[in-house]
């Protein structure tokens, strides 16, 4: 068995889809094999997230994967309604196992239209890397991961866009929307996020200094 368990991770295998297990934000969450595995990256948008969100508010997390941005939000918020939604079944599945209310869909379609206009933070860490760099993933990403996960279109922002055109709908005037992205992408959306009712974004970096989130408030409808 032991051998078995080192050979997959020689081979390159995610070490929380061999343990069932991945600590993130200081909560431990399980990890089904072929779930995305939460990375280091994305706790700063949790911190965030956590922060906007009010005692008893509303939370929704897009692409949940694992649900491991909703158990954070959870550990934070007890008395909070976190929904979460992911298109993946396995996704679903393994959300569902950590505790999360998971619906299967696409970002906000299977959202009940009951949340219109009442939602205080939508976090969302969708497929953001630009279709061309995905050859610059690390070789065991893609021999192991569905690259579905992280392809994002010509320029990485296909789905961050469509998640800024439909979270007006669902958030209450002055939500915030907390994304994860990359590169450039943070000028990349100006645009549509002006269109869309929501402030200038307020960016941060990893220690490297490399581009991680964008966090905005909806000022008006758009």
């Amino acid at each position: 068995m032991l051998e078995s368990l080192v050979r997959r991770r020689l081979d390159g295998e995610p070490l929380a889809w061999i343990t069932g297990t991945a600590t993130f934000a200081g909560v431990v969450v399980a990890v089904h094999p072929g779930v995305y595995v939460p990375r280091w990256q994305s706790m700063e948008l949790a911190r965030r997230a956590a922060a906007r969100l009010p005692d008893d508010g509303v939370a929704v997390d897009l692409c949940t994967g694992s649900g491991a941005l909703a158990v954070a939000l959870r550990a934070v918020r007890p008395r909070a309604t976190i929904l979460a939604t992911d298109t993946d079944a396995r996704a679903v599945a393994c959300a569902g196992a950590n505790g999360v209310e998971v619906l299967h869909g696409d970002l906000f379609a299977p959202l009940p239209a009951a949340l219109h206009g009442s939602v205080d933070v939508v976090v969302a860490v969708v497929p953001y890397v630009p279709s061309p760099a995905l050859a610059w993933l690390p070789g065991d990403t893609l021999r192991h991961e569905d690259a579905a996960h992280y392809d994002g279109g010509p320029d990485g922002t296909a789905f961050l866009r469509r998640v800024v055109a439909e979270a007006p709908a669902f958030l209450k005037p002055g939500g915030g929307l907390l994304l994860e992205v990359g590169g450039e992408q943070a000028a990349l959306l100006e645009d549509v996020l002006a269109a869309h009712g929501f402030a200038a974004g307020a960016t941060w970096r990893d220690e490297d200094g490399d581009l991680r989130g964008l966090e905005c408030t909806l000022t008006t409808t758009s």
